[in-house]
């Protein structure tokens, strides 16, 4: 017999699917000064935040409700080379298939941008900034300069965030979003959405406010690590859901198993 906990488990599955979009207030907020953000004179727009704050979920929605309405690109995985950042700028711009051993003239690019200037404007959404070397950091600047190409670059906030952020784009960036943890009360909504997006209502019934703050305790409001909690959380209740149901309390979460899960993945420490 299937576990009502399979389902759960299966709903925190971390993922960026724009079907797994949960509208908080605060990401509401975000998203909304990032669309307006478009259709402002900018060169560069910044999405900065911790990972696991929701910055490539924000990318992946704002793509998939304007690709109808503008000219928007989505670079979801970092360029494994410069050349080939290169070559998914060029098709797109171009409307030319680019052979994947082509190599592409930057000044040349940089000059047809120029081109189409005042004729069309690309956005182009870039995911995990971070990853990027210097030399194709310089070239979305100097890209950016033809106001032809605009940038929504994603960035994790960390140890390097002045050497990206300032060094290479402080005079290109006329907007920033910066997305945070979850607050408890955000925390629960979360969770809460999640389960009921899905019908499961039993199961979204059982997490209470203090179980919520013991999550967000642990997690820190951080959604990928809720998302990796949670599902640990259910794995273990359905584990005892099918081998062991006298264990298990139907009514609330039990605050052994979230204690449990946490340190599973090394959360907290004995």
């Amino acid at each position: 017999m299937k576990s009502r906990y399979e389902d759960a488990k299966n709903v925190f599955i971390d993922s960026v699917d724009v079907g797994d979009y949960v509208e908080l207030e605060s990401s509401s907020i975000a998203y909304d000064k990032l669309k307006k953000s478009l259709d402002k004179p900018l060169k560069m727009i910044l999405i900065f935040g911790k990972p696991g704050t929701g910055k490539s979920i924000l990318l992946n929605r704002l793509y998939n409700e304007l690709k109808y309405e503008k000219e928007i690109h989505y670079l979801e995985i970092p360029a494994a080379d410069e050349n080939y950042f290169l070559r998914c700028l060029v098709a797109p711009l171009t409307s030319e298939n680019v052979s994947l051993d082509a190599k592409i003239n930057f000044f040349g690019l940089v000059n047809y941008c120029k081109s189409i200037r005042g004729k069309r404007e690309v956005v182009f959404l870039i995911d995990e900034a971070q990853m990027y070397n210097a030399d194709v950091l310089e070239k979305i600047r100097l890209l950016s300069d033809t106001r032809a190409v605009k940038f929504v670059i994603s960035l994790h906030k960390n140890e390097n965030e002045d050497l990206i952020a300032k060094r290479h784009f402080q005079t290109r960036i006329w907007e920033i979003v910066e997305l945070k943890n979850a607050s408890r009360n955000e925390l629960g909504d979360y969770i809460r959405k999640k389960l009921l997006n899905r019908d499961l209502y039993e199961v979204a019934n059982t997490i209470k406010d203090k179980e919520v703050r013991l999550i967000h305790k642990i997690t820190q409001g951080n959604y990928r690590d809720c998302n990796k909690l949670l599902y640990s959380i259910f794995e273990i209740s359905e584990h005892y859901d099918k081998h062991e149901p006298l264990k298990v309390n139907y009514q609330s979460m039990d605050p052994k198993i979230i204690e449990m899960a946490a340190l599973r993945l090394g959360y907290i420490h004995v």
